[in-house]
This record gives C-alpha cells, sequence and structure tokens, in this order.
C-alpha cells in the first residue's frame, strides 16, 4: 500500500495492485483521471471525557485537555422516528436475490403473552432456552407487542462476546442519545443511563453474576428481557429476575413446521421420520429448519430424474448420467445434517463455509464475498446459506448455527483455515484503511475483522491492525479497538516491525489515558518513547511526552493533599503525651551552690508540652557513715554531667522543693543520731564475754567487718559464733542498721563520689590497721575532716583524733 506516492500529504490511498477486482477501478479512478482530488486521511476528533482525542491513521492518536468553553454538547435523546430508522439499521442486511419465507413462530403464545405481560409491568426476565430453542424470533415478536410500552421504545441489543457491562452500556447510551463525536467517561456514563426508561431486549447473553447486577443497578429505569443458553452463568439472586424456560415443540407442531418449511403435506413414510428426529432432537425448531431443507433438496433431485428421463443429458452437466432415486435422510444425518447439507448446495456457498470456518464462524457480510470467493454472484450463498439453516442471525450480521461449525470441520471444511484466514485479512486491510468507508460500517464487521487478525499470519496482521484500530476508535467500539492493538502488537513484535510496535504501544498509551487507567496508560507511553528514540522519531517521541505529561497530571491530581499541619497551645501535663530516654542518674544530694540537674532527657511528641522532672528518692542509708555523710557532706563533689538544659518552668518549681528536701534531711539526722546514742549508751552497760574473745563478727567476710590490729580475738581464721553468740554492736560503722538488710550484691553502700580504686576482696590474714570511724563534730567546722574508706586500706589524709575503745562514749 503506497501511502504518500503522488499526494501533498500523506493519506490512506490505496493502489489498484492491492485493491480487489471488483473496487480497484473505482479506488484508482479519480487519482488516475485528474478530474477530482485523491481522498484524504479519516481525521476524527473525539470528546472523551475531560480529554479531547483526535484521532489520526497516519501519525497516531493525539490527546490533550478539553479546551474552556468547550463543554460537552447537550444530550438529546432521539425520537420515534429516528429510533425507527436505528432499528432498521440495525437488523441483519437484506440479502440479494427472492426473500426467503421466515418460518412461523410455533407454540410460543403463552411464552409470548407472559413476556408481554413481565415487560409492561416494568419486570427484568431471563429467557433460557437451548441453541436452536427459536430465542431469537421470540424476541421478535415481543419487540412488536413491546413498541409503545416504554418512553425511550424498544432497544435491541446483542450481548454475544461481551463480559463485562461496559461495552453494553455505551451501546445503550448510543441508541437512546444523539451524541455521534463523544464518547464519555464512566462516571458521566452512569450518570446519564440513570435516566434512560426503555424495554431492552439483550440476545445471546454471556455473562452473569456480579456482572450482570452492574448492568442491571446501572439502568434502574430500564425493564431487560434476557436471552440465554443453560451454560451461562446463573444471575445472582439479589437481581430479582423472572425465569422463563423455552422447551423444545410437540410432534404436531414438529410436523407442522415441516411442511411449511417444505410447502406441501407429508407423507406417512416423512410424518414417521419427523417423529423419530423429534425424539432425537428433543423438538428443537433449529433442526426441523435443517430437515425441512434437507426435504426440499430431495425433491428437487427426485423431481429432475423424473423429468430428464426421456431426456439426452447434456455435455456440460454436472448431474450425472444414471441418477438414482434419492431416499429420505437417515435418522443420523437429521440429527446432523450440516454435511449433507452442505453438499448439495452450490460451489460459492461451500466456499463461503470454508470462510466461515476460517474465521470462527463469523460469516463476512455478502457484500465482501465477491471478493473472497472470487464470484461476481457469490453474494447470494448467504441466502441460500440461510435457507438451509446453516446461518443464523447475530445483532447486524450472520453466523454459523449452533453446532454447523463442528460438523463442518469434521467433513474438511477446515483443511485450508490458515490460507483462508490470510485471504480474508489480506483483504480487510484493504477495506478498512480505504477512505471511502466509514467507521461504523467497520465497526458492524468487528467480529470477522477479529477473527481475521486471529489468524492471519504476522505480516497480514500487522498490517490489519494498522487500518482498523484508527477506524475503531472513530466508531467509538473501543472494546474492538484495545483487541486489535494488543494483537498487531504483538504481530509486530514477532515481525520485527519496531515503527509498528511504538505506534500499537503509543495508541494503548492514550486509549488507557481515556479510560482512567494511569498505571497502564504510563507503562504503554513509557514503552512507545523509548521504541521512538531508538528510532530517532523525534515528532513521535513528543506526542508520546505530552501524552505522559497528562498522566502525570492525573497521578498528581488523584493524589489527597494532606491538611495543614497545625500546632495545638500546649495542654496540661497530665494530658501530655511524652517519650522518656534514659539518662545519667542525678546524684543523692546537690550542693547548694551547685545548679541543679535533670533527671531524665524529655523527648516531646506532638503536642510540644514541658515535662516537670520528678526527683527520685535515694536508697535508703544501710550505715552510719551514710548516714552522717547523706545530712552533712563531708566535702562538695563536682555535679554528674546534665541533660539539656529544662525548660524555664522547671527551673522555677525547683526552689519551692528544696526547704522540704533540707527539712526532711534534719529530721532523719536527729532521729538516726538518737538512735545511734541510745545504742551506744546500751552496749557500754554490756560486760565483754567470759572468754575473752573480742565482739562476735560474721563468718562472711564483708567490707567494714575485718577486725583491727589493736582488737583481740578479730583474726579473719576465727570460726563462726554459735547460735548462742551475741550480735554485732551497732555502733560499729560497717553494722548494718537494724531493720535493713544488706545487699549481698554490693561490697560497698551506694555509688560513692569518692575516687576508688575498686572493692578490694576480703582478706584471711588479719588487718594491720584499724578502721577508724568518723567523730561527730560538736561544732560547725568549716574545715570538715574527710573520712577513709574502709575498703580501700589507705593511710587517712589527717591524724585521726583519739578515741577509746568501740562502743565508748568518747568515740560518740
Amino acid at each position: 500500500m503506497d501511502r504518500t506516492q503522488g499526494q501533498a500529504e500523506p493519506v490512506e490511498q490505496p493502489t489498484a495492485a492491492s485493491a480487489p477486482p471488483a473496487a480497484a477501478s473505482e479506488a484508482a479512478g479519480p487519482a488516475a483521471s485528474g478530474s477530482a482530488p485523491a481522498p484524504v486521511a479519516r481525521i476524527v476528533t473525539l470528546a472523551a471525557g475531560d480529554f479531547t482525542l483526535t484521532v489520526n491513521p497516519v501519525d497516531g492518536s493525539e490527546i490533550e485537555p478539553r479546551r474552556p468553553g468547550t463543554g460537552a454538547a447537550v444530550l438529546v435523546k432521539r425520537d420515534a422516528a429516528d429510533r425507527s430508522a436505528r432499528d432498521a439499521a440495525a437488523r441483519p442486511p437484506v440479502l440479494p436475490g427472492p426473500a426467503a419465507p421466515a418460518p412461523p413462530l410455533l407454540a410460543r403464545e403463552e411464552e409470548r403473552e407472559r413476556l408481554v405481560r413481565l415487560l409492561g409491568r416494568g419486570r427484568s426476565v431471563r429467557l433460557t432456552g437451548p441453541a436452536g430453542s427459536g430465542r431469537s424470533a421470540l424476541l421478535d415478536a415481543v419487540a412488536a407487542d413491546c413498541t409503545g410500552l416504554a418512553p425511550d421504545g424498544v432497544v435491541r441489543l446483542s450481548g454475544y462476546g461481551h463480559q463485562q457491562p461496559g461495552e453494553l452500556l455505551h451501546a445503550l447510551y448510543a441508541a437512546v442519545y444523539q451524541a455521534s463525536a463523544e464518547r464519555p467517561e464512566r462516571t458521566q456514563l452512569l450518570a446519564r443511563v440513570r435516566d434512560i426508561g426503555a424495554i431492552v431486549l439483550l440476545d445471546d447473553l454471556e455473562m452473569g453474576g456480579t456482572a450482570l447486577d452492574e448492568l442491571l443497578r446501572a439502568t434502574p429505569e430500564c425493564a431487560y428481557l434476557l436471552a440465554a443458553t443453560p451454560d451461562t452463568r446463573a444471575p445472582s439472586d439479589d437481581s430479582h429476575l423472572e425465569e422463563v424456560f423455552l422447551g423444545g415443540l410437540g410432534r404436531a407442531d414438529c410436523v407442522e413446521l415441516l411442511e411449511a418449511g417444505t410447502g406441501r403435506p407429508l407423507t406417512e413414510e416423512e410424518t414417521a421420520w419427523a417423529g423419530d428426529l423429534r425424539f432425537a432432537s428433543e423438538g428443537l425448531p433449529l433442526r426441523f429448519v435443517q430437515a425441512a431443507a434437507l426435504l426440499r433438496q430431495r425433491d428437487e433431485r427426485n423431481l429432475s430424474c423424473a423429468e430428464d428421463d426421456d431426456d439426452e443429458p447434456g455435455v456440460f452437466e454436472e448431474r450425472p448420467r444414471d441418477a438414482a432415486f434419492v431416499a429420505l435422510p437417515t435418522l443420523a444425518e437429521g440429527a446432523a445434517p450440516a454435511e449433507l447439507l452442505a453438499s448439495r448446495v452450490s460451489e460459492s456457498a461451500r466456499a463461503a463455509l470454508r470462510i466461515a470456518c476460517a474465521l470462527g464462524g463469523e460469516m463476512p457480510h455478502h457484500a465482501h464475498l465477491p471478493a473472497l470467493v472470487g464470484d461476481t454472484h457469490a453474494d447470494a450463498a448467504v441466502a441460500e446459506l440461510l435457507g438451509c439453516g446453516l446461518l443464523t442471525p447475530v445483532g447486524t450480521r450472520y453466523r454459523l448455527a449452533a453446532g454447523v461449525a463442528r460438523q463442518l470441520e469434521e467433513a474438511g471444511f477446515g483443511d485450508t483455515a490458515a490460507e483462508e484466514a490470510r485471504t480474508a485479512a489480506r483483504h480487510y486491510a484493504w477495506w478498512t484503511g480505504h477512505a471511502s468507508v466509514t467507521p461504523e460500517r467497520v465497526a458492524s464487521e468487528a467480529d470477522a475483522v477479529l477473527a481475521a487478525l486471529a489468524g492471519a499470519d504476522v505480516v497480514a496482521a500487522v498490517l490489519l491492525a494498522r487500518t482498523a484500530a484508527p477506524a475503531f476508535a472513530a466508531s467509538r467500539h473501543w472494546e474492538a479497538w484495545e483487541r486489535v492493538l494488543r494483537s498487531g502488537a504483538e504481530a509486530a513484535r514477532k515481525a520485527g516491525e519496531v515503527a509498528e510496535q511504538a505506534y500499537f504501544h503509543h495508541e494503548l498509551g492514550v486509549l488507557a489515558l481515556c479510560e482512567g487507567r494511569l498505571d497502564r496508560a504510563r507503562a504503554e507511553l513509557e514503552a512507545s518513547i523509548g521504541l521512538k528514540g531508538a528510532l530517532a522519531d523525534k515528532r513521535g517521541t513528543v506526542a508520546g511526552r505530552r501524552a505522559l505529561a497528562l498522566v502525570t497530571d492525573r497521578e498528581k491530581a488523584g493524589v489527597e493533599v494532606s491538611p495543614p499541619l497545625r500546632l495545638e497551645p500546649p495542654a496540661a501535663a497530665s494530658e501530655a503525651v511524652t517519650t522518656a530516654v534514659p539518662a545519667v542518674r542525678a546524684p543523692k544530694t546537690v550542693p547548694k551552690t551547685a545548679p541543679a540537674a535533670p533527671v531524665a532527657a524529655v523527648t516531646a511528641v506532638t503536642p510540644v508540652t514541658p515535662v516537670v522532672p520528678v526527683i527520685g528518692r535515694a536508697p535508703a542509708p544501710t550505715t552510719l557513715s551514710e548516714v552522717f555523710e547523706e545530712a552533712f557532706p563531708l566535702d562538695p563533689k563536682p555535679a554528674a554531667v546534665a541533660a539539656p538544659a529544662v525548660p524555664a518552668p522547671v527551673r522555677a518549681a525547683q526552689p519551692r522543693r528544696k526547704p522540704v528536701l533540707l527539712a526532711a534531711a534534719g529530721a532523719l539526722t536527729v532521729v538516726v543520731l538518737g538512735t545511734v546514742v541510745s545504742l551506744a549508751m546500751s552496749g557500754s552497760d554490756s560486760g565483754t564475754p567470759a572468754d575473752g574473745v573480742g565482739p562476735a563478727v560474721s563468718s562472711t567476710p564483708t567490707a567494714g567487718t575485718t577486725g583491727g590490729a589493736g582488737v583481740p580475738g578479730t583474726g579473719g581464721n576465727d570460726p563462726a559464733p554459735d547460735p548462742g553468740t551475741t550480735a554485732p554492736d551497732a555502733s560499729d560503722p560497717a553494722a548494718p542498721e537494724p531493720g535493713l538488710s544488706p545487699d549481698p550484691n554490693q561490697s560497698s553502700r551506694a555509688p560513692s563520689r569518692k575516687p576508688s580504686t575498686g572493692p578490694t576482696p576480703p582478706s584471711r590474714t588479719p588487718s594491720t590497721t584499724n578502721p577508724t570511724p568518723p567523730s561527730t563534730p560538736t561544732s560547725p567546722d568549716p574545715k570538715p575532716t574527710p573520712s577513709t574508706d574502709p575498703t580501700t586500706q589507705a593511710p587517712p589524709t589527717t591524724p585521726p583524733p583519739t578515741t577509746g575503745p568501740v562502743g565508748s562514749p568518747s568515740s560518740t
């Protein structure tokens, strides 16, 4: 196909070499004569939601936001005359030649009246019947009876090939509203179809369950008559559909149908054969339409033989010279008559059957058969096959009847399927790319085009998808558009056509953007931009980046904007939510001149609230030296490393707590001093043990219990005292305070602020020095004498005062 030869700009212009014989002169005539300009490419502009879509068959589709002031067109519903014209266009095409009589509708009056009554009440009905039971004929009769029952009339739709309600809703919208240049988005579509009040006759239903419920909920003002087969998925329990089952015909009705099809009364032999056929086929009307065709063919052959018995057969006659009498078909041939019927039709009809088998049962429009078959009179083959019952109407087209495709493939009609599909694909590639073919005509042939695309080779598939995709996009048949684009992208990848593959990915990205699938749109557009960048296609890359920018804008608009952060005023301390982290523990006592240190560093969580530190209580003193040091510190020690400064309210609250702490420390000192004095006095009155042994000590060596050098009988090797031994004297600095038990895990008192080299393990030998307990000052002394730690065994820094034996009054 040459797109640019002899033209100012690229257009869809087929050449005479690629056109079929019937249309080559029409396509090449104006261009060759020069009397008329060449047809231009079909550039169509559509409104798709918030976007304006320009379908360009040459360079690819372009999408941009809808300009301000160019809103959606005013919605106008079709009137009665417009609906009648649309219904006539939606019927199957009129076939050339004499019109074949339609089979009568027998034994369906009761179902017909019930369906009309239910639809008139606004109820939706599901008509269930096996294939060939006459569901389509009954729908035609019901449509004629329900013409004036609904404000928007009767709408005929076909559910063949639709598993989701999206395309059916768009078809319903297009049938009721006059909106030829707009395809609304999902939200707009659902808002508009809710106002449709029509009786919808949906034939060949293939969906059920939640998909069917979605269709019914989207159109609450419509009454549906759904024709389906028993193997179709059942509706849900919440659908509230009335069920009407369509069964087979009785014996008398079957005989009547045979007589109407043959145009004569049946003989006794034929009547008996009809009874057996009814039993085998369960009385399906389709089987008797085909049986009537068998009887007509038999009559024609037998009558031809009787008339030509006395005549000399011609030289060019295809009929055998010695023709035998044709008997009735067998019961097996009557139950599966496709092979026998196909053997008695014309050669053009048999060629059309081969094409239908290659296209999955889809019969092309009769206008395409002369080019596909190669016979100028092949368009009459559709009427011949329809009269034999091998074809059945499906919407605006024809399809092989139920079971016929399988029977023909078993008879060998599918042996040339690959060649037939390739021929059909090349023909449709020329036809869909012709500028004189409207997108609506391409959309009506969508099933045959898709079937040809599925069975063609990669080269023919790329060519067909490249020319059919813009037509499906312009006709708003976007489900077929997506299927064509995906098939074309796969075929282009296999064929190595990088430019065509980039085109298909770009179109898929634009389609996904129009339908709101942003993730898919981004993936397809990025793939297209990468392929076009490899080809150095600057114009295509710019178009892809523009579409990708729209995807980015949509993604940003779809993200929820978080509310601004507002800081609340500080709440009460009891309502604050805080998280405390461990910090350095505060010392037990802090000098008056030293600044206060916080107990813990506080990390606040919004709202920020200051936390008042709590002064922890130190452990109770266990020795007398700790008691004196707690009340009267001997020497000030440097404060511990403090955490970050505490806010002003915390520092302001500290002076109020210091007097309380000092008062408590003073009261504790008075009580302890009184207790020590009383214990010392009671200890001085008691005598020494009779055996001359010094004060009893514990068998467990601890710091402060080791005897001194000047005290006899306190060696480390002395045995443990017996149960009658007197308890240690309370005046001993190392003895625990009554009522308190020392910590076995500590070798000395609580953390000391004096420098220490570590605890010294208890020695088993007598000590050379005697630990000197600190003396109690009788008057304030600005230079306090530091006490020595018994555990360090270090000499005192100042001469110890003269004291008497342990426990004497002079030591207090």
